[in-house]
């Protein structure tokens, strides 16, 4: 599979940190960021690379060639063959495509180089493949999607809505947000309507015609069910300013980048939701009465700070009474995460056990009224994270408010903490999550 890598972002935002050299080039423990993207694509079997390339790109085809050398920061081989396309005139950053669509003949991944990733690209493209789609989208939680774009999508990952951060947004979302990583047919180029010899030429209005990706040929395939999102919780994160570039480096001085591949296994902060997220009210039907407990946003900003994955499992027996619709449950779950995104935190991913098996309630499912292998104390939507996820979960933590938590947990072999003072045979007792993030998470 080919890959297409987009390099030529004048990095204006960051020019303080390099302003000589394309932002791609500049350099994060000694070695271009650019070529650790190489690296990561090179040693999971994608080889076959072209750039596209503007703002200073002969630096980048100076220093890259065609791929057979040697490489000046590490002495060794780069091992992968390049091909380039130099921007001579702003194209937006979707116009190269249309300049080199007869080198794209099947599915090819689109990668920003202005991103800087560590992920699974063959789990990634074994997604898309299983799909179907025409395109699948890399997609993410992040610790500001207030002012970020949002993708929202069907239980199946189709993609219902692309809003940009003009667009008018719900009240209550899902933070998903798109990372810059895609899996594309080039299909979607000839069916776009774009004519690829007026991309770069002069326009009616006097002003070059350019492509926006985004805009131009993403958005528009939302709600025909041809695009995909792929959500997960690798290391996928823009450097584009000093700030976030100084980020960046720490967090491949404590490893942190390349841990998050799901390549490696993972560790998690198991989490339920009522009387440890937000406030207990009993049976949560009414949205109105969800409430985050104070410094739970800050507690779990610090578990995604740690490397942890913060991913909540909440037996939901309401659904099977009838009391609450799976929708009104994701609305509940969608208000969960904008909050906690208003202060700059998030969720890995959210679990939940819809059954109940005692039956016998006014309006109840019977489809949902059975004994499963999911509601808690059962073991089931830990060990289905683990599995989705690639935890290792001896070196996991399950917390919650009570003896059904704690016996998921060690079900699933896990550590525990009870919030409270019961004793239900858990590794530790604390008063809240922040206290059990302040006395016992360890990076």
């Amino acid at each position: 599979m080919k890959t297409v890598i987009m390099a030529g972002g004048r990095g204006t935002r960051i020019s303080s940190v390099a302003s000589d050299i394309p932002k791609p080039m500049i350099k994060i423990e000694g070695k271009p960021v650019l070529e650790r993207e190489l690296e990561c694509l090179r040693d999971q079997g994608f080889t076959d690379i072209i750039l596209t390339v503007s703002h200073l790109g002969n630096i980048i085809m100076d220093y890259f060639g065609d791929g057979s050398g040697v490489s000046p920061a590490t002495g060794k081989p780069f091992g992968v063959h390049i091909e380039y396309y130099f921007e001579k005139e702003p194209l937006g950053n979707a116009g190269a495509l249309f300049k080199i669509k007869d080198k794209l003949d099947s599915d090819f991944l689109l990668l920003n180089a202005d991103a800087v990733f560590d992920v699974d690209f063959n789990r990634f493209v074994a997604f898309h493949k299983q799909h179907g789609g025409l395109v699948t989208l890399f997609t993410h939680p992040n610790s500001h999607p207030y002012d970020s774009g949002l993708i929202i999508a069907d239980k199946n990952g189709a993609v219902e809505q692309w809003l940009a951060k003009e667009d008018e947004r719900p009240e209550y979302y899902r933070n998903r947000v798109n990372a810059g990583l895609h899996v594309i047919n080039p299909i979607i180029l000839e069916r776009s309507g774009i004519d690829a010899d007026k991309v770069g030429t002069v326009g009616e209005n006097g002003k070059p015609i350019k492509v926006d990706l985004d805009r131009q040929l993403l958005k528009p395939l939302a709600g025909t069910g041809k695009m995909f999102c792929y959500d997960s919780p690798e290391y996928v994160k823009d450097m584009g300013t000093p700030e976030r570039y100084y980020s960046v480096c720490e967090d491949y001085k404590t490893g942190r980048v390349s841990g998050k591949n799901l390549k490696n296994k993972q560790k998690a902060v198991f989490l339920d939701r009522d009387g440890t997220i937000n406030k207990y009210v009993g049976f949560l039907r009414n949205i109105a009465e969800f409430e985050l407990m104070d410094g739970v946003a800050d507690a779990i900003k610090k578990i995604n700070a740690s490397g942890y994955l913060a991913i909540v499992v909440t037996n939901q027996p309401v659904i099977a009474r009838g009391e609450v619709s799976f929708e009104e449950l994701e609305e509940i779950h969608n208000k969960m995460e904008t909050l906690l995104g208003k202060e700059g935190a998030y969720l890995d991913a959210i679990y939940f056990c819809p059954h109940h098996p005692h039956k016998g309630y006014e309006g109840e499912r019977p489809e949902l009224k059975f004994d499963c292998d999911c509601r808690k104390p059962k073991p089931g939507m830990l060990l289905n994270a683990a599995r989705d996820f690639n935890i290792d979960l001896s070196q996991s933590w399950m917390i919650g408010d009570g003896e059904n938590d704690i016996k998921a947990g060690q079900n699933a072999g896990c550590q525990t903490a009870l919030i409270g003072s019961e004793s239900c045979g858990q590794t530790v007792t604390v008063s809240s999550l922040k206290d059990f993030v302040e006395s016992y998470l360890r990076n």
